[in-house]
């Protein structure tokens, strides 16, 4: 398995962040100049920067806070693809202990894409199985950019079923655009994969808390994502289909201005699906998104992890659990007069 050391480490900007980037750029090039080591360079050491870094980390504050308290649904989706944001490895990495990953489906062989293994969170023994979008140019296209073949699927479901035989619960990280969608993929049977774990998801008798930790793209996200609690980190989306997928459909071209009205349609943000039903909690992100705060985003979600798996490990019946979980998936939809 990749580890944690292989983030992106490149440069990268958002364009609605530029303002915020260049403010970063000057409060680095002061603190720079305030080194106590400035002599060696060649700069006054009595200079004294401190007023001027305390009102440029204010400015900076204020225009994190206000970018980010009205972020719109393209800008979001923009945010949940960034390089620099956290991946199902490294939450593995950060606090899942003892992680050993399982291999292949035992059909056809193995699938990148999809990482899965078992591990303790917390006092949980648990299974965790989660999307691998790749840290490098090489990884990214070994596993095709997260999007899972129908081996990666039926790899997930053979781990699954391996932790309900020791009534172990499962844990799933969804981060993928979308299965893929290649002719060797189809040719073995890509959307039955997909309905097959969804039917056995939906009754297996162990907890699953499920968590979309960037990208929720179609049958992709909900082959790992039929769970007993479903949950979105704040600047992450979940839709059935990519915004530019749906501007294609709908106006013939993806660009900026129609995959932006295609993310406002269909209600892509963490608060749109609550508002909407289809999930059942939003774990906030530090302030700016988990790509600033990578260790304070770790923190966050393994706590609701935690949290999530003792108060499904109350449900004693495993016909309990199900039932509960049956009745969770019957109400998504659900119009009322």
């Amino acid at each position: 398995m990749p580890q944690a050391s292989d983030a992106y480490t490149g440069t990268f900007e958002l364009e609605f962040e530029r303002p915020l980037l260049a403010l970063e750029r000057q409060i680095s090039e002061l603190e720079a100049q305030a080194d106590p080591n400035q002599s060696a360079v060649g700069l006054d050491p009595k200079l004294d920067f401190t007023a001027d870094l305390k009102k440029l980390r204010q400015s900076h504050t204020a225009m994190l806070k206000k970018i980010y308290k009205g972020l719109g649904a393209w800008n979001t989706v923009q945010v949940s693809r960034h390089p620099n944001r956290p991946q199902t490895v490294d939450y593995i990495n950060a606090f899942v202990k003892n992680f050993t990953e399982l291999h292949g489906d035992r059909f056809y062989g193995d699938d990148p894409a999809i990482i899965a293994g078992f591990g303790r969170i917390g006092p949980h023994k648990c299974c965790i199985i989660g999307h691998h979008k790749g840290k490098n140019v090489k990884e990214k296209i070994a596993c095709h950019f997260g999007c899972a073949h129908p081996e990666g699927y039926r790899k997930a479901l053979r781990v699954m079923k391996l932790a309900e035989k020791f009534g172990l619960p499962v844990v799933t990280l969804v981060d993928t655009p979308g299965a893929y969608p290649g002719i060797g993929s189809e040719e073995r049977g890509q959307a039955e994969a997909i309905a097959v774990n969804l039917r056995e998801m939906s009754r297996l008798k162990v907890p699953i808390v499920s968590v979309v930790i960037g990208e929720g793209g179609s049958g992709g996200a909900i082959g790992i994502g039929v769970a007993d609690r479903l949950a979105m980190l704040q600047y992450s989306w979940y839709s059935v289909i990519s915004p530019e997928g749906c501007a294609a459909i709908l106006w013939k071209i993806a660009n900026p201005e129609n995959n932006a009205k295609a993310a406002d349609a269909m209600k892509v943000r963490a608060q749109d699906n609550l508002k909407l039903g289809t999930i059942d909690d939003v774990i906030p992100e530090p302030m700016g998104s988990a790509y600033r705060y990578r260790q304070q985003m770790y923190d966050t979600l393994e706590k609701y992890i935690i949290e999530r798996l003792r108060e499904l490990k109350r449900f004693k019946k495993p016909e309990n659990l199900v039932a509960k979980r049956y009745q969770r998936l019957r109400k998504l939809g659900q119009i009322s007069g």
